[in-house]
């Protein structure tokens, strides 16, 4: 039976490049790998006849004497593995392109220790807090190192024992054909370690749940979706690893007064109809203190005043943003025998025409 030509197994032209045989064969592993393909007999011979064409054509000298001479050229019955200077198993192979760990060849390696698992928190804390920042103590419930047994898993006076089916590598190699495939050890399950004996404290898992007091700090400024990382503060490694980290999530509660934009602040006041049409300095709460702002005689409702400053600060320290006062018109539901008077007065006295355009304008925006 005559073989197929190695460019057309590989599906490149005979002028491709080195980079452009190497692609094409890396696809075409992938495509057909045995692990993929399970009890495909055709999926391997594709494979198989990939590996040969590509052991051929990515060898200067080899290419050159199959160009001129055709599969004689280059010892065609010898087969892949006979090929000289031509790799020795698979593992090369895949070990050149970084298949080792996906395939299972000999670069890829279990290993029994763990960094510990992240860990988030959610902290609900007021705008006051956001603004001037604060200590907060949390209680976690995490798993740590089981001090009974060191995190070893064994029951004290006793060792893990190194699992002689893997070595101690958590896997097992076997021969499929002709190359062979790593599996998870099935006598440890992958740890690479036997425990005869368990910890009676942590059942063999070298780690036990408690809940662990933290103090923290939150910096001033931060606002909701703001996480803070505690490093080290997550749950315990596997077999000596590292811990991981916690991860506190802040969610900033609303405020009664104020709506919060980045840094800046904004909130209402009322005023009566005597302090905008004379004008009038009104007295406006901030976070922390009151400040005094002045409405000039004629003000409209919805007019907004900024007090520079008094917003919130800058995460980091990068100075604050300001509070924005917006007034609102305010008018009263019950009158005074004087009130209703002067007001009566006044109503005699006013000029019904309105010829503001720009009051006009928004008469009409209302109405469309």
């Amino acid at each position: 039976m005559s073989k197929r030509d190695y460019y057309e197994i590989l599906g490149v032209s005979k002028t491709a490049n080195e980079a452009e045989i190497k692609k094409a064969y890396r696809a075409l592993a992938v495509k057909y790998h045995p692990d993929k393909n399970p009890d495909d007999p055709a999926a391997e011979e594709r494979f198989k006849e990939a590996a040969e064409a590509y052991s051929v054509l990515s060898d200067q000298q080899k290419r050159a004497a199959y160009d001129r001479f055709g599969h004689q050229g280059v010892g065609a019955g010898a087969g892949f593995g006979g090929f000289e200077g031509g790799y020795s198993n698979f593992d090369d192979i895949f070990e050149m392109f970084g298949f080792g760990d996906m395939f299972g060849g000999r670069t890829s390696r279990r290993t029994t220790v763990q960094r510990g698992s992240d860990l988030r928190y959610d902290l609900e804390i007021s705008l006051e807090d956001a603004a001037t920042g604060k200590d907060e103590t949390l209680r976690i419930p995490r798993l740590e190192q089981c001090d009974e047994c060191d995190g070893s898993g064994a029951e004290s006076g006793t060792q893990p024992e190194t699992c002689v089916t893997c070595g101690g590598s958590g896997q097992t190699r076997y021969q499929q054909g002709f190359f062979s495939v790593m599996r998870t050890c099935p006598n440890c399950a992958g740890r690479g370690r036997i425990i005869k004996s368990p910890c009676k404290k942590c059942r063999g898992q070298g780690r036990v749940e408690r809940e662990r007091t933290i103090e923290i700090k939150i910096p001033a400024g931060v606002e909701t979706g703001s996480r803070l990382r505690v490093s080290g503060e997550g749950e315990a490694g596997v077999g000596g690893g590292p811990s991981g980290d916690l991860y506190v999530v802040i969610h900033v509660r609303e405020h009664e007064r104020f709506e919060r934009q980045g840094a800046d602040l904004y909130t209402a006041v009322p005023v009566t109809f005597a302090q905008a049409a004379l004008g009038a300095d009104i007295s406006v709460d901030t976070l922390d203190s009151s400040e005094t702002v002045k409405v000039p005689a004629g003000t409209q409702t919805g007019t907004v005043f900024r007090v520079k400053g008094h917003g919130m600060p800058n995460l980091g320290g990068r100075g604050k943003g300001d509070l924005f006062v917006a007034v609102t018109l305010m008018t009263p539901k019950t009158l005074t025998k004087e009130q209703r008077k002067l007001l009566e007065q006044l109503a005699e006295i006013e000029d019904h025409e309105f010829s503001d355009r720009s009051f006009m304008d928004k008469v009409r925006n209302i109405f469309g």
